[in-house]
């Protein structure tokens, strides 16, 4: 019920933001928030964290709580829903439909490199899952993922066409918060040029890591292979 609540505020908070609602660009306070939404202040809190986080708001120490000006002229880089950490959200999309194409699922005991990267013992099993997935039925990326069965060992092919890491939400109560990426460029190899419709000379981007649940369980490791027209990233860096 809690994690409804405060889902509740920041979804409300995000309408509230779009239809400039906060002509100054700054949130109420928390205590006044609290009175609005009529929930407590720790609800309030953890919404406000979660945007913060998200990159939609930021907090000045002694000024208040503010709108981040870059959603307001570029909300194709904030498409996140609920808590979930998911790359092609901020990737730049330019407003078009996805969809996802299944191209393989199938089950794999775990190498040694995987045993390591997901804390998993010598006989554990995971789920090898590669998809297309694609903008307005155009193809853009072919995802490699590895996520250990004991995690979710109910994953079929209808749950794995849509988002992994919203199922996740939804029926362990976990979220993908937190992730570790490198990103670089590639030769694109003739799989590559099949599934993404480049040509022998056109690079791929490549983006590859493993991502974490909120308490700090490695989830998955992935490896991305983008068209190149699609390799500007936006994210949030902490210093």
């Amino acid at each position: 019920m809690a994690d409804l609540v405060y889902q509740q505020v920041m979804t409300d908070l995000k309408k509230r933001i779009m239809a400039n609602e906060f002509a100054d660009k700054k949130l109420p306070d928390e205590r006044s928030l609290s009175d609005q939404y009529q929930v407590s202040r720790s609800s309030i809190k953890r919404a406000l964290n979660v945007l913060a986080n998200q990159g939609l708001i930021f907090k000045k120490r002694g000024s208040g709580t503010f709108i981040n000006p870059l959603y307001l002229k570029n909300q194709s880089s904030f498409q996140y829903e609920g808590t979930n950490l998911g790359i092609t959200d901020s990737l730049n999309t330019e407003g078009a439909h996805p969809s996802i194409q299944l191209l393989d699922f199938q089950v794999i005991p775990a190498s040694q490199e995987l045993q390591q990267d997901l804390f998993l013992g010598p006989d554990e099993f995971v789920y090898e899952i590669k998809r297309l997935r694609l903008l307005d039925n155009q193809p853009f990326m072919i995802e490699t993922g590895y996520i250990p069965i004991k995690l979710v060992p109910e994953l079929n092919r209808e749950v794995i066409s849509g988002s992994i890491f919203n199922y996740v939400q939804a029926t362990k109560h976990a979220a993908v918060t937190k992730s570790f990426l490198s990103i670089s460029v590639d030769a694109s190899n003739a799989n590559d040029q099949k599934l993404l419709a480049l040509k022998p000379t056109e690079p791929v981007g490549v983006m590859s890591g493993i991502f974490f649940l909120d308490d700090g369980t490695p989830f998955e490791v992935s490896n991305m292979r983008l068209h190149y027209r699609y390799m500007k990233y936006t994210t949030f860096v902490k210093v």
